[in-house]
């Protein structure tokens, strides 16, 4: 055959592909989600394999089993229990409360180690929302938002370094970062869940937290997040939200869930020169842990090529729980 271009030249050898690989992965990219609650012991997560609770004294050590292999980042979620949850959700701002003594112990214990943390309502709400319920079953949007601010105050005082509002409220970055300014905390970074989508992706992890919607008998509860989460059918729309985070002062912006939503990635990377962060959710994580149980696939491969879709798209950075496993495939690779 006559070919003037073979593109299997540069495939030839493992030295060849390697000398003209586009993208890489890198573990200081990783952010790594934990699940943090007051109980004595650590226990699993039975929708997640792998992924535990941890108490705040396990914790630390987990977070140094990360930083050891080369991640960088690490961003906590709390398991509150049932009696300290309330319509308002006002423990999310309790000084005393768990994040924030996990904020303050990590900070001692390793203090290179960036903190993120979670601004929402849904797990210290009885409703299971990431915002206040009215008695006609409305999520509030501005009166959530004034508790949000208080939180990212309480998650910054105690030593946070970014400040994750996953709420998808609007108007509330720029509160937030208002509102940080205003106590002093100009170096405190925001990493906006930008295009977060009204998911059903996310059953693991409420399951993890139990933050999922309740039915009471006292007042009607959305059944879902629909009427703050983005629709899984617009891409248009992430573009708006992306722009406003940006004009109120976000630092990065993310994407999430991440796997179902590559485009989204991209067009954000198009649309922005801000850091794109990706979330590898909580069911993504559970089907390659389900399929790789029953040996249908390699788990390394498979993660380390989904994790690599993120950066191909655009993505700076990857929210993953496979975080640790995939820092140690990539140093014994």
């Amino acid at each position: 055959m006559d070919l003037t271009y073979r593109p299997r030249r540069l495939r030839r050898t493992p030295s060849l592909r390697e000398m003209v690989q586009e993208h890489s992965l890198n573990p200081a990219n990783f952010i790594y989600p934990l699940f943090v609650h007051e109980g004595a012991d650590v226990e699993s997560i039975n929708a997640m394999p792998g992924a535990n609770r941890w108490t705040i004294d396990t914790l630390v050590a987990e977070v140094e089993r990360a930083w050891n292999l080369g991640v960088r980042c690490i961003v906590l979620f709390p398991k509150i229990a049932d009696s300290l949850k309330s319509e308002d959700g006002a423990e999310c701002f309790n000084e005393n409360g768990l994040i924030p003594r996990a904020i303050r112990r990590l900070k001692k214990e390793l203090p290179d180690m960036t903190v993120m943390t979670d601004v929402a309502l849904d797990p210290y709400s009885c409703d299971g929302h990431d915002g206040i319920v009215s008695s006609e079953g409305v999520v509030l949007n501005d009166e959530t938002i004034e508790y949000l601010c208080r939180q990212a105050i309480v998650q910054a005082q105690a030593g946070a370094d970014l400040i994750g509002p996953s709420d998808m409220m609007d108007g509330r970055v720029g509160a937030i970062r208002e509102a940080l300014d205003e106590e002093g905390f100009e170096h405190v970074g925001i990493i906006s869940y930008t295009a977060k989508y009204s998911s059903a992706y996310y059953g693991p992890f409420r399951e993890a937290l139990d933050s999922a919607p309740r039915d009471t008998s006292v007042k009607p509860i959305p059944k879902d997040k629909s009427t703050y989460q983005m629709n899984p059918a617009n891409a248009r729309e992430a573009i708006t939200e992306a722009q406003l985070d940006e004009q109120e002062g976000a630092d990065i912006l993310m994407v999430k869930p991440g796997l179902a939503y590559l485009d989204i990635i991209y067009r954000l990377r198009e649309e922005s020169d801000l850091p794109i962060a990706a979330y590898n959710v909580s069911g993504e994580y559970a089907m390659v842990k389900a399929a790789s149980e029953r040996g249908w696939i390699d788990e390394s491969q498979v993660v380390l090529e989904t994790l690599l879709s993120f950066k191909r798209a655009g993505a700076d950075l990857i929210l993953t729980y496979h975080a640790c496993d995939a820092a140690k495939w990539l140093r014994e690779a």
